[in-house]
């Protein structure tokens, strides 16, 4: 083997090795806990490339449990904001993940509550 082709397959290897850029922006723009749990775009999106549209609750429900869980998990915050008026709100509408999260209920009831948001 020529000291060329060495080389070559040197390169190659550690351009294999890095994540590909879609990667790279999927671990920078999450949030570090679901960065940290491994969560891939497949994960959550469905597809293989993801298209910027929002992911369906059930794709969060597969970890995070479905609305009563939830409900259930936020039972001592005052008010739940998942025990809402409005019903099952899409998780994507408050949990933007690639995007700061926002709180649905202050689209209304500004100042009225705080809320603490992961």
């Amino acid at each position: 083997m020529t000291r060329a082709s060495s080389f070559t397959i040197l390169i190659c290897g550690l351009l294999w090795a890095l994540p590909s850029p879609s990667q790279q922006a999927s671990s920078r723009s999450l949030p570090a806990h679901h960065a940290k749990a491994g969560v891939h775009c497949f994960d959550c999106h469905q597809e293989e490339k993801p298209t910027k549209k929002a992911v369906a609750s059930e794709s969060c429900m597969t970890c995070h449990g479905d609305y009563p869980a939830m409900k259930a998990v936020t039972k001592d915050a005052k008010p739940n904001p998942h025990g809402s008026h409005l019903g099952e709100i899409p998780c994507t509408e408050c949990h933007r993940q690639h995007q700061p999260p926002v709180v649905k209920c202050l689209e209304c009831h500004e100042g009225k509550f705080k809320f603490h948001m992961k």
